[in-house]
Formats: structure tokens, C-alpha cells, sequence
């Protein structure tokens, strides 16, 4: 099909991704689809600031969130083009102090395992989320981090993984991830925009603001800085930066004559290198793969190659069917938002030229709502799970404080895990909290030694229990179940203080 054709098949999208703002209460959101080298299409909707009602541009940054793991993925595909790093060489012949919990991962694990996920290791997100640490410092926790399944056995969404990654590409090539990336990719590529901090892009004169839904209305909610795990999803940009990334993609690696990464490499990281778990398994996406920083699945018969991120109040797709040479983008500034996911869809059936699947429907689960229209149209709606690195609403009540038995200060004190770090227990006017990287959890009494706890940043409630020395006077540890997935071992937090 033509550009020209393509182009026309596009009538009508705006008034459908304006919908889908109205039917998911999203804020804003920049839309860029293209075909071979050809922009067909690249506009802005909504808000990127509701308060002052500034309209997202085309120019306006957002967070992309995951999507960043497949920039680290090629600087790593960069290195091994030049010989200085091989797939399948272990990690620890080029750092020797690193470790991980398990001896066999530890001697054996391949930056291709990291970049695909079989570690072993299951999330362990509060490890990195809001700490204070370093990425140095994180990569030394991965020695006390256990996993729940045998390495190379599982898929298993890793954010640490990728972190450790970058950090590799940054100490190989004797700078930083950063730097590479900035080098060896932003630059040439002319992604001039685009940025590893959500500092950095407060002060440039066109971006979003991160919202979330609270009691059906969006609120503006704080930026959250993920510099230490920036190889992960630190990554903030915008259409006229991504599109450049999609016809990079398109080209294999090639860009104004130039092969910035061999084909070889590039197919790498196209291909399947694990079968992988996906929220979209339906009659239009039958199974699910991953390659190295991107999705492989099949759309309706089309090849398909994919990445979605979420974090703090942003929310992107980024895809591409490398078959028929056609590009998509979609950025948000509303949390958890699947819009990204409905309208990047959505455009694949019409330039395919496939009769539109209602995809609001079925992923109505996502965000753990229905909408109107789902409400209206029943359609046994496909269960998505809520996006690896995406922290949900926050939903706060007033503790409900039953008497302790035994005094608060039996409790209260420091303890540690050498993976996790500090937590502290401190008494105030409501009962005890827990603080955990500058994270503060209510706490609520509710049987012998044992406390429901608040993670308000998440929106669970956790349970807390404390094991005493023999006279049961003073609390020594405490177990926590901080890993909610299968085979998993609470966390043992143990008193020092």
C-alpha cells in the first residue's frame, strides 16, 4: 500500500484517539505513525499541563518509561559489533567482583540472559524504587537478592537486570550508559530532545506533566526520578525523537549510509530469544516472545516488534511491523494508561486494512475498571495485568487502631536486609510506621505480634510480622511479603537498632 493510501486509511483517527481520552479519563497524549522513511502522521491531544491548559505538541516530552530497555539492549549490540562484549560470554569475566545470590547465575549469567529476563530472579522492585543508593550500589545487592526459579528456567520481567546491563555498557566502553547512549545513538540519530532525567526535562520549555486518576479525577502527582536504574526506563523524549528511533529500526541499524549497528546484531535483537508471558494472548496476538530490549509477537498474521513503559504518571508504546515497513508511537502522561496500547492497535488494523478489533474491551481489565463503553458492550474482556514498572493509585483510609499486646516501643526501632536496606519502625500520635526509602507506611494492628501495612505507593496492604527475642519483650526481625509471585520467600528484615 502507499503512503498516500495509508495516509487516507488514517481519516478519522483523531476523533477516535479523542475518544479514547474521554472514555479512559486520559490527560494527554502525542501519536506519531509512519511508513518506510514517510511521517503519515505525527500530532499532540490533550494536556501535557491540565492546570494551565498547555496542549501536548508533537515537540512536548514525556517519560517512555520501559521503552528505554531497548536503547540499552543496542548500546550493548554497539560493544559486540565492536568485539568488546559477546552475548554469550559471562557476565563476570568482565566485572570479577560481581555476584549474584545463586553460585550457578553468578559464574554463568550472559548480558543475552539479562536482556531477556532469565535470570531467576523475580522482581524485587522495592529494592531500587525511591532508594537513595547508587547503580553501583544496587548492582552489589544482587548477591543477596534470592531467586524463585532456576536460572535460564523462566521469563521473568527484571528491571535490576537491565540496570546491570547498562552499567556493564557504561564500565566496558569506560564512561557511562548515559554518555553512550547519548553518544552512540541521541546523537547521530539527531534525537536532540531527549533525556535520561526527569529533572533535566522540568527545564526544557515544552513537556508533560505525570497524572493520576484519584476518585475520577486526574491529579497531578510528583515526577519520579529513576536515575540509579536509568538503563531500565529513565528515558524521556518525544515524537520527533522516536520517530527517528522507528526508522532506525526499520532500517536495521542503518541511518544516512551508515551502519551504526551491523545487521547481524540488529536481527539479534529482533529475534526471539524466550518464550515470555504477555497480557494480550487473544485470537490477535497468539503467543509471546522476547528478544533483547523488545517484544516479539505476531499481530493478526503481521510480524510485530514492540515495547511498552509505564512509571509514575506516564505510560508509552513504542511498535513497529518490520514486514510492512510501518511505525508507531504513543506517549501518555496518565498512569497505567492503556490508551497507548488501544489507539497503537487500533492503527494496525486500519493501515493493515483489517476490520478494527474493539480493543477498549478487551483490555478493559488493565486498569483494574471498566469503562462506559465496556460497561455497554460486554465482550469477555481479556485480564491484563498492570504494566511491569508501573506504580498504581494510591488509595489511603484512616488506620483502624485495635489495641497492641504488647507496648509500641517492643517494636519500633531499625532493622535491615542486606539486599533491601534500612527500615525503620517509629511510634507517632496514630500507632507505629514503617519508612522505607523515604517511603512512609501506616500501620495496623491486627493479631499477636503482626501489623497490616500500607504501601501506599502501590496500593496494597501488606502484612508485617515480627518474631521477639525468648523473653518476648523486643522484636528481633521482621518477615515481610514484599514479592508477591509464586514460590517466593518473604523478606527478613533483621533488628540492629
Amino acid at each position: 500500500m502507499t503512503t498516500t493510501k495509508l495516509r487516507t486509511s488514517l481519516e478519522g483517527l483523531d476523533e477516535f484517539i479523542d475518544e479514547q481520552l474521554q472514555l479512559w479519563n486520559g490527560v494527554g497524549t502525542a501519536v506519531a505513525v509512519i511508513h518506510k522513511d514517510e511521517v503519515i502522521w505525527q500530532k499532540g491531544y490533550g494536556y501535557r499541563d491540565m492546570e494551565s491548559k498547555l496542549e501536548v505538541t508533537p515537540n512536548t516530552l514525556f517519560a517512555i518509561g520501559s521503552s528505554t530497555k531497548a536503547f540499552t539492549a543496542a548500546t550493548a549490540a554497539l560493544l559486540v559489533d565492536q568485539g568488546i562484549l559477546d552475548w554469550d560470554t559471562p557476565v563476570k569475566s568482565y566485572m570479577k567482583d560481581f555476584q549474584m545470590f545463586d553460585s550457578v547465575a553468578t559464574e554463568r549469567i550472559t548480558i543475552r540472559d539479562m536482556l531477556c529476563h532469565r535470570s531467576g530472579l523475580p522482581r524485587h522492585e522495592l529494592v531500587w524504587y525511591n532508594s537513595p543508593r547508587t547503580r553501583e550500589e544496587l548492582v552489589r545487592t544482587l548477591q543477596y537478592l534470592e531467586p524463585n526459579q532456576d536460572f535460564r528456567n523462566k521469563w521473568q520481567y527484571q528491571n535490576l537486570m537491565y540496570m546491570t546491563a547498562g552499567y556493564l555498557v557504561g564500565q566496558l566502553n569506560e564512561t557511562s550508559w548515559e554518555q553512550m547512549v547519548q553518544k552512540t545513538l541521541f546523537n547521530p540519530l539527531g534525537m536532540n530532545s531527549s533525556l535520561f532525567s526527569v529533572e533535566e526535562m522540568q527545564l526544557q520549555p515544552d513537556y508533560a506533566y505525570p497524572y493520576m486518576e484519584k476518585d475520577g479525577q486526574n491529579t497531578r502527582i510528583p515526577f519520579r526520578a529513576i536515575d540509579a536504574i536509568g538503563p531500565a526506563g529513565s528515558i524521556n523524549s518525544n515524537l520527533a525523537d522516536m520517530i527517528a528511533w522507528l526508522q532506525f529500526q526499520l532500517h536495521q541499524g542503518q541511518w544516512e549510509g551508515t551502519s551504526l549497528i551491523s545487521k547481524e546484531q540488529m536481527k539479534i535483537m529482533h529475534s526471539p530469544q524466550m518464550p515470555s508471558d504477555s497480557p494480550f494472548i487473544s485470537q490477535e496476538l497468539p503467543m509471546s516472545t522476547y528478544g533483547l530490549g523488545w517484544m516479539i509477537e505476531t499481530y493478526r498474521g503481521h510480524a510485530m516488534i514492540h515495547h511498552g513503559g509505564a512509571i509514575d504518571g506516564f505510560a508509552s508504546q513504542v511498535a513497529f511491523l518490520p514486514e510492512d515497513q510501518i511505525g508507531i508511537v504513543v506517549l501518555s502522561n496518565t498512569n497505567g494508561s492503556i490508551i497507548p496500547y488501544t489507539v497503537a492497535f487500533h492503527i494496525m488494523d486500519r493501515l493493515l486494512g483489517l476490520e478494527p478489533v474493539n480493543w477498549s474491551s478487551k483490555l478493559s481489565k488493565l486498569m483494574g475498571k471498566e469503562s462506559a463503553e465496556t460497561e455497554a458492550n460486554p465482550e469477555n474482556p481479556l485480564e491484563v495485568p498492570i504494566q511491569p514498572d508501573t506504580a498504581v493509585e494510591e488509595k489511603i483510609e484512616e488506620p483502624n487502631i485495635i489495641p497492641c499486646d504488647r507496648p509500641y516501643t517492643a517494636y519500633a526501632g531499625i532493622y535491615t536486609h542486606p539486599g533491601y536496606g534500612e527500615m525503620s519502625i517509629q511510634e507517632t500520635t496514630d500507632g507505629l510506621q514503617a519508612t522505607f526509602n523515604a517511603i512512609e507506611m501506616p500501620m495496623e494492628y491486627t493479631r499477636k505480634d503482626t501489623f497490616s501495612v500500607e504501601l501506599v505507593t502501590f496500593g496494597l496492604k501488606i502484612t508485617f510480622t515480627f518474631t521477639l527475642n525468648e523473653s518476648s519483650e523486643v522484636a528481633q526481625s521482621i518477615s515481610i511479603p514484599l514479592l508477591l509471585e509464586p514460590g517466593t520467600k518473604p523478606i527478613e528484615f533483621t533488628r540492629v537498632s
